[in-house]
């Protein structure tokens, strides 16, 4: 173990004198032109009227990264981690990560799952205890790299998204379309040694373009050019859930954003709403929330704000119709 931690660190090390000689094509990378989007369907089971028509959506804060949104009738999981106190996960290079909480469900606690949306692949997003027991047939959305390791494990129902490809999903009259959006997990050198990291725009409603509700997930990024063109190309976000912690690798490298990027964020996508996740279940996290809380205080953002602790929830309503021209 101790000769993966030091080639490990040597690999690091390496990309982040990588990334601090090389800004300008970084740069010259970052404004490449953006592909061509791919659209993919899914097509779930008819669910529960009620539920579908029902009039408010919950996000539930569960711990590290991972929520249940339930919506129209749909019912989301995001980057699943339910290992406990004290279990450690690995990060790659022999690094290892102790957690610090416990999940706020157990996982065969879990309601029936419609989809999982996992922004890349670490033991923290998608442990073993979920690569073991989540069911194969259950839909993943995520990125082409993540999604190769999810056919090794066996997972039949796997959607590789790049930047700015779009799942669109359907479950009798509810629709929603994910749209993946740009994320990178550390500085442009250090980040080709960490996986590729998927953000997404979750748009409800038969409208994808004029939605009932727009949600945007950070994953693993930090603030970095890309992100303006989520702003740019989804405007008038309703509730942003941001990965913060500034988790650092190797008690260096920041990968994740800390309270003063989360600030930088809201400040860039404007969403009506901001939940904090992801800030204080690892040891490597080392940005405490009360960071970001007094930053958020600072930038006069208090009221853009909701604080979950682990299991609680926060209930919202769909964007109110435009009155007809008279």
């Amino acid at each position: 173990m101790r000769v993966y931690r030091l080639l490990g660190s040597v690999a690091l090390l390496a990309a982040f004198g990588m990334s601090v000689a090389g800004p300008a094509q970084a740069q010259n990378a970052m404004q490449a032109a953006v592909p061509q989007a791919d659209t993919f369907t899914l097509k779930l089971p008819p669910g529960d009227p009620a539920a579908a028509a029902a009039q408010t959506g919950t996000m539930q804060f569960i711990g590290t990264a991972t929520v249940l949104i339930r919506y129209q009738g749909l019912t989301i999981l995001t980057d699943p981690n339910f290992v406990h106190k004290g279990e450690h996960v690995h990060l790659g290079y022999g690094l290892t990560s102790q957690r610090q909480t416990n999940p706020a469900i157990e996982f065969d606690k879990l309601p029936p799952i419609d989809l999982v949306i996992l922004s890349h692949m670490h033991d923290d997003h998608f442990d073993k205890l979920v690569q073991e027991r989540l069911n194969r047939n259950t839909p993943i959305v995520s990125t082409r790299e993540a999604s190769e390791g999810l056919k090794r494990l066996g997972f039949q129902q796997r959607f590789a998204l790049s930047d700015w490809d779009r799942l669109e999903v359907s479950k009798g009259e509810a629709r929603l379309r994910i749209t993946a959006v740009p994320g990178r997990h550390g500085a442009a050198g250090v980040s080709v040694l960490l996986p590729t990291v998927m953000g997404s725009v979750l748009d409800f409603g038969a409208n994808a373009d004029v939605p009932d509700y727009r949600m945007y997930i950070s994953g693993d990024t930090l603030v970095y050019d890309d992100i303006h063109t989520i702003a740019q190309r989804y405007p008038g976000i309703d509730l942003a859930l941001l990965h913060l912690g500034g988790t650092r690798i190797l008690g260096t490298f920041k990968v994740t954003m800390d309270g003063k990027d989360g600030v930088q964020m809201m400040q860039i996508v404007k969403p009506k709403k901001t939940v904090p996740i992801h800030y204080n279940d690892y040891d490597v996290f080392k940005s405490p929330l009360s960071e970001f809380a007094r930053e958020v205080k600072a930038a006069g953002l208090d009221e853009g704000v909701v604080y979950l602790a682990h299991g609680d929830t926060y209930t919202f309503t769909p964007r109110k119709a435009p009155k007809p021209a008279p």
